[in-house]
C-alpha cells in the first residue's frame, strides 16, 4: 500500500499514533507513540523508548494498527499492517541515525524501532461532519476547546481538576 500525500501529511504534522497490537490472550492493547513518523511510501515506524508490552505483543503477532488523527479537523488514518521489531542491524542503525539526527532523540534511549509495513488503510472522520458541518467550522469549534482555558489546574492526573467531583467527605474522627 502506498501512502499518499495527504496521509504523509498528517502523519508527519501530529507525529502521534495509537498503536494497537494483541496480547498473546487476545485481548488489544492501545499504547501511544510519540515517535510515529512516514519511514517511506510503504511504512511507518516509531521508536519502542519505553514499550515492553507493544514490543513483547509484537514478537507474537506482528499485527498491528496505528491511528494518527487531527484533533482539530477531527479527521485521519487507520493504517493496518505488520510491525517489525529491529533491535540492531542496518536499519535499526538507519531509523535511530534520522531520529538523533531530525529530533535530537538520544540513542541510548532506543531499545528497538519498529517499523510498520501498510498492508491497508481506512479514513477515521468524525460523525460531526454527518450533519454537512464544514471543516472550518469543526476546526473552529475544536481548536477553541483545545485551547480554552480550565477552570481549575489539575495536578495530579487522571480524575482530579474541575470535573473530578467534589472530595469525599473526611471519616468522623479524621483528622
Amino acid at each position: 500500500m502506498t501512502l499518499n500525500e495527504d496521509m504523509r501529511r498528517l502523519v508527519s504534522a501530529q507525529g502521534l499514533g495509537f498503536v494497537a497490537t494483541v496480547r498473546p490472550d487476545g485481548t488489544p492493547n492501545l499504547s501511544p507513540k510519540g515517535t510515529t513518523e512516514v519511514w517511506d511510501s510503504e511504512h511507518l515506524v516509531f521508536l519502542d523508548l519505553h514499550s515492553p508490552g507493544t514490543v513483547a505483543n509484537l514478537a507474537v503477532n506482528p499485527a498491528v494498527e496505528i491511528n494518527v488523527v487531527d484533533p482539530v479537523r477531527r479527521k485521519g488514518y487507520r493504517f493496518r499492517g505488520v510491525g517489525h521489531v529491529h533491535t540492531e542491524g542496518e536499519t535499526y542503525d538507519r531509523v535511530v541515525r534520522r531520529f538523533r539526527e531530525q529530533r535530537g532523540t538520544d540513542p541510548a534511549k532506543v531499545r528497538s524501532v519498529v517499523l510498520v509495513r501498510v498492508e491497508e488503510v481506512g479514513e477515521l472522520i468524525s460523525p460531526a461532519y454527518d450533519d454537512g458541518t464544514s471543516e472550518a467550522e469543526i476546526a473552529a469549534r475544536w481548536r477553541a476547546r483545545l485551547t480554552a482555558e480550565p477552570a481549575a489546574e489539575s495536578t495530579s492526573g487522571p480524575g482530579t481538576g474541575p470535573t473530578a467531583g467534589p472530595a469525599p467527605a473526611a471519616a468522623p474522627g479524621a483528622p
